[in-house]
C-alpha cells in the first residue's frame, strides 16, 4: 500500500493519498484544497486517482474535491447523510475497493452527522472524530456530544490497539499515533459514562 499524509499548513488539515501498488489505483481522502500537490504526488507514484473520499462535509475538508474530480474523473464518495455534492453514498460497514485495497467505512457522527472514519490495513483515518490527544468539537451545526460518545466509545476504542490513527487535523504533538496510545493518554478517551461525557464536553 502507498500511503501519504499531506499537511495543508494554512488550515492545519491533513489530506491523504492511498494507493494500490499493484494496480496503481488510488483514493484521496479530504483534499483540503491541496489539489496541485496531490496531483503531483499521484503522478510521481504512477497512480490513477479513482475516488475522492470526504470524511465529512465541512468545507475545510471538501475544498478541492470538485476541482480534483474534474482533473482526474474520480468519483466523490461521502456518507449518505452528507448534503454536499457526491457521486456515491456510503454507510456504516460499507467497503470501498481501490484496486486490491479494501477501505472499510465506519460511521462516526458527533462532530457532524455525516462523519465517517476509514479503516485500511493497519491505518485508521478518523476525520474530525478523533485527533491525536483530542476529539472533535460538537458545538457546530449538526454536532452532537451524544453521537460522538457513541462513535468514540462504542466504535473506535473497541478497535485494535495497534492500529495507527491518522486524524483530519494536525492538532496533536505528532501527526499520527497508535490507537492504544490514545486510549491511555488522550484525556478525551478517559473512561466515562455517557452522562459524564456530555458534562465533560459542555464544560470543555
Amino acid at each position: 500500500m502507498i500511503f501519504i499524509q499531506v499537511l495543508v499548513e494554512a488550515m492545519g488539515n491533513f489530506a491523504y493519498l492511498i494507493g494500490d501498488e499493484k494496480m496503481r489505483l488510488a483514493a484521496v481522502v479530504d483534499p483540503a484544497g491541496a489539489v496541485d500537490r496531490i496531483l503531483r504526488l499521484a503522478e510521481d507514484q504512477g497512480l490513477k486517482i479513482i475516488y475522492i473520499i470526504n470524511t465529512h462535509s465541512h468545507s475545510d475538508h471538501t475544498s478541492g474535491s470538485q476541482e480534483l474530480a474534474s482533473a482526474t474523473g474520480a468519483k466523490i464518495i461521502m456518507h449518505k447523510k452528507a448534503r454536499a455534492t457526491k457521486n456515491l453514498a456510503v454507510e456504516d460497514g460499507d467497503v470501498i475497493s481501490v484496486g486490491e485495497l479494501k477501505i472499510k467505512v465506519i460511521h462516526t457522527p458527533g462532530h457532524s452527522p455525516d462523519g465517517i472514519s476509514l479503516l485500511v490495513g493497519d491505518k485508521l483515518l478518523t476525520g474530525d472524530a478523533l485527533f491525536v490527544g483530542e476529539c472533535g468539537r460538537t458545538d457546530l451545526p449538526g454536532g452532537s456530544s451524544e453521537e460522538l460518545y457513541d462513535s468514540l466509545f462504542g466504535k473506535l476504542v473497541k478497535l485494535d490497539d495497534e492500529l495507527e490513527v491518522y486524524p483530519g487535523h494536525d492538532y496533536g504533538e505528532k501527526p499520527h499515533s497508535k490507537l492504544g496510545y490514545e486510549k491511555k493518554h488522550n484525556y478525551t478517551l478517559k473512561p466515562r459514562s455517557k452522562d459524564e461525557f456530555l458534562k465533560f464536553m459542555a464544560e470543555d
